[in-house]
């Protein structure tokens, strides 16, 4: 199916362009969501008359797109969730939830204009894009962890991992330093029974 493009579509074309796509994916996504129209004459010609308005707003809102960019560009935004020490999240976090996120750091942010491959299903630091204005991208990066104190920790540069694997060695190390106390208390008591045994004389014979 042939349509004209009313704005930049990312790997598809710039505004004003005639390109073929999928019936579905012209239906389901770009006509309605206003992106493009049926490359009908009329349609064309209409385009054409209107081309002047449509890349007057289109210049306005990528104007408004790259000030909010250079704010958002970079940002970091902790989610909260369950999961595993495997780190696996029961559930998992979608497009609305990074909106939300990011909406709470005081940023207006539609789930639309989040770009994920899929709902992210794992602890940790993700990088994810933001879609701004058809010409206007910025990534954001997403800390999920199950409190605070973990987010701080991956945000240092740590996985739940190797955080958990260091307060198990800490763990050893700390039962490891408790045997050495006892055994060098239990030394400790031997030589004070030897002393004894020498300053204090035997009993005499009878």
């Amino acid at each position: 199916m042939q349509v004209i493009l009313l704005e930049r579509v990312a790997k598809l074309g710039q505004m004003g362009e005639v390109v073929d796509v999928k019936s579905g994916f012209a239906r389901n996504y770009l006509l309605p969501q206003g992106k493009a129209l049926s490359a009908s004459e009329a349609n064309i010609a209409r385009f054409e008359a209107d081309k002047a308005q449509l890349e007057a707003n289109n210049l306005e809102t990528r104007k408004e797109a790259e000030k909010m960019a250079e704010s958002l560009d970079g940002q970091k935004f902790i989610v909260i969730r369950q999961a595993s020490d495997s780190g696996a999240l029961y559930g998992s976090v979608t497009t609305r939830d990074v909106a939300d996120a990011a909406t709470e750091g005081g940023f207006t942010v539609d789930r639309k204009q989040v770009v994920m491959p899929g709902p992210i299903k794992y602890l940790g630091l993700h990088t994810i894009t933001v879609t701004l204005h058809p010409e206007v991208e910025v990534t954001i990066t997403l800390n999920i962890a199950r409190s605070p104190e973990e987010a701080e920790l991956q945000a240092s540069g740590k996985t739940i991992q190797e955080a958990a694997a260091e307060e198990e060695q800490a763990a050893d190390f700390e039962i490891a330093e408790l045997f050495d106390d006892i055994g060098s208390a239990a030394a400790d008591d031997d030589d004070l029974a030897e002393t004894v045994e020498e300053v204090l004389p035997e009993d005499d014979e009878e």
